[in-house]
């Protein structure tokens, strides 16, 4: 397979390969220290999904975000940084190995009724209950080569599932893939919104872009009566820390028994009511709005 350099009638001499929008995923400018994609992926707009720590649902909200985008029709693909806690595949029901061809792309799996590209760990090893005895060095590399060996073929948007936290893989992210903005998660808990501070103070020194929070597990609706119920209690502290920090709360999704069967049972394609309906409208926006170059 030619490279983007053996096919471009201005290659010989070049000295833009770093602004290359063919070396990345179709960007120009890149900006010094970010990774090239992979020369033959096209991705339009990178969002991560973050959170200050685990057990607020990030994953699953990366796979509704994902449902979400490819029912209106746009190409989506999950990057699955969570390399020590890995659960897209199984979300998914994707279990294949991965290959990699002559040139030695990587190739992701796709799930059976959306299309949704996925690439993790679990789809690179034969057990996927496996610990991951790993340091934080050699785990920022794979998921920096996830960016730059993975032939993600033509994408609107590159969902990067990130592990909970301020530590080395975030900061991997930050500094080596073009992120164009990240959705942070979490639930209303007075705890969390301290740590959600924590992850939001790590992007803006990043000079990263949020877009925004989602409010997971925010409510349950009552069986009989269709009433919400909060879980948590009153969750205005949550809010004024969301405000306080110059965020927005997206969307405020419930804790549903259903979806959480479905996201076990590998059939997350059919996650069911409207979830991050808010953060999935901008992301599409900024898939398919037209960047306005630059002036000179």
């Amino acid at each position: 397979m030619a490279s983007a350099c053996d096919t471009c009638p201005s290659a010989q001499g070049c000295t833009s390969q770093s602004t290359c929008p063919s070396l990345n995923g179709g960007r120009a400018n890149q900006a010094p220290g970010l990774e090239a994609a992979n020369p033959n992926s096209s991705i339009k707009k990178v969002i991560g999904v973050a959170s200050g720590k685990g057990g607020v649902g990030k994953s699953f909200v990366t796979c509704a975000l994902a449902v979400e985008l490819a029912r209106k029709g746009l190409k989506v693909g999950i990057l699955d940084a969570d390399v020590t806690g890995p659960s897209i595949p199984r979300a998914f029901g994707l279990v294949e190995i991965l290959t990699a061809d002559d040139d030695n792309n990587i190739h992701p799996a796709v799930t059976r009724e959306l299309g949704i590209k996925a690439v993790s760990l679990n789809l690179l090893v034969d057990d996927e209950e496996a610990p991951v005895i790993w340091r934080g060095p050699v785990i920022s590399g794979l998921v920096k080569q996830f960016w730059t060996d993975v032939n993600w073929g033509t994408l609107d948007v590159l969902l990067i599932d990130m592990p909970p936290g301020t530590g080395d893989v975030p900061l991997t992210v930050f500094q080596s893939i073009p992120v164009d903005g990240i959705v942070m998660v979490s639930t209303p808990q007075d705890l969390v919104s301290m740590i959600v501070s924590k992850a939001r103070n790590m992007a803006a020194m990043m000079h990263v872009n949020i877009l925004g929070l989602v409010e997971n597990m925010s409510y349950i609706v009552c069986p009989h009566c269709g009433d919400k119920i909060s879980l948590f209690g009153d969750d205005k502290v949550l809010k004024r820390s969301v405000e306080a920090a110059g965020l927005s709360i997206l969307d405020e999704m419930p804790l549903d028994s259903a979806n959480t069967e479905l996201m076990d049972t590998g059939r997350a394609e059919e996650i069911k009511g409207l979830l991050a309906v808010n953060a999935a409208d901008l992301i599409a926006r900024m898939a398919t709005t037209p960047d306005v170059p630059e002036e000179a």
